[in-house]
């Protein structure tokens, strides 16, 4: 990391709220945890007792299936931010770019600033017909953050493609995607993909994750996972994170039941948000609304109404938008009326 580069680079602002008063839209987290994860916690902490194997193979075994990849190309990571600060600590040095998609995680940019480096903007919807050539990483949220929609399968392995040809490795944080059936990019040459447990499985606070990185046949991107898996700290996971990984990405049943139900509440959300705001359709489990004025009026009239809601305002481009998670039945309707939109009975 770039000494003089850390001094100039600010924090990024994200959603969340660790105030137990308000219902939090501000953050997009699964409502729902799998069943057997508590069991597996409580049973992790006699381990705990001893350091957990480095090459955690039972936890690399169950990404592998997760995302349909080889064991041996998965790296695990305490949360996707750490595959993402890995990947680009690997490719980024001082006046190296990386193409990086706006609006999008603003964390992104920021790592690539923290390594000296210059991140390179796109449009997010543009970003798959852009030249990777002259860039050491390119970067793509699928689905993206905060605009929510996923890319065309197609279109993305042939941007990875070219990214390979231009010897320009290609960074997936696919942080979103288990709520979709959209293929992952797992394993793609040349390719690293971040994925994590918290937003599908609802465990923000456990911080487990895992790249898998695609080694190219040949230039730059030819030893991705080596150049991951040295530089990755030792016993990235504690025991309690890998316990819980394994049993929450074996649950097939979880992981279909969680897409059904936020499509559905989704779908409800943006019906009527859309009675007064413009809501895109939607990927993610959240809405990205355009108020069509300065939102923080509305935003501090929701939270006099104990709920809080992110300001988009705070991404690269948007001026007038919040995001908005989304929830159950009965809190979904607490956000409308908090957001001032009625709901028949």
């Amino acid at each position: 990391m770039n000494r003089e580069a850390v001094r100039a680079t600010g924090r990024v602002p994200h959603g969340s709220s660790d105030d137990p008063d308000v219902l939090d839209f501000s953050a997009n987290i699964n409502t729902r945890v799998p069943d057997g994860v508590r069991a597996a916690y409580e049973a992790a902490l006699d381990e705990a007792r001893s350091y957990p194997p480095d090459d955690y193979p039972d936890f690399r075994a169950a990404a592998a299936d997760y995302v349909g990849c080889d064991p041996a190309q998965v790296v695990p990571t305490p949360g996707g931010l750490a595959t993402i600060r890995l990947t680009v600590a690997v490719t980024i040095g001082p006046e190296d770019s990386a193409l990086v998609p706006a609006p999008s995680f603003g964390e992104y940019a920021r790592e690539v600033k923290l390594q000296g480096g210059e991140p390179a903007f796109v449009a997010h919807d543009d970003i798959l017909d852009a030249d990777p050539a002259p860039h050491a990483l390119a970067v793509v949220c699928n689905p993206n953050n905060p605009t929510s929609e996923a890319y065309d399968a197609d279109a993305l392995r042939a941007f990875a493609r070219r990214c390979r040809a231009a010897e320009t490795t290609l960074l997936v944080d696919e942080a979103f995607l288990g709520f979709t059936d959209e293929p992952s990019l797992a394993g793609e040459p040349g390719v690293v993909v971040a994925r994590s447990l918290t937003k599908l499985f609802g465990f923000p606070g456990l911080r487990a994750g895992f790249a898998v990185a695609g080694d190219g046949p040949s230039g730059a991107t030819d030893d991705l996972y080596d150049l991951l898996a040295t530089a990755r700290p030792a016993w990235s996971l504690g025991w309690p994170a890998a316990r819980v990984g394994c049993v929450s990405m074996r649950d097939e049943a979880f992981v279909a039941a969680t897409r059904e139900r936020v499509a559905s509440e989704r779908a409800y959300l943006r019906a009527h948000l859309s009675k007064r705001f413009r809501v895109p359709e939607s990927d993610a489990p959240f809405l990205l609304a355009d108020v069509g004025r300065d939102p923080t009026p509305l935003i501090e009239r929701a939270r006099e109404r104990g709920v809080v809601v992110r300001d988009a305002t705070t991404f690269r481009g948007l001026d007038s938008h919040v995001r908005v998670a989304v929830k159950e039945r009965a809190a979904n309707d607490r956000l409308l009326a908090a957001l001032g939109v009625d709901v028949p009975d």
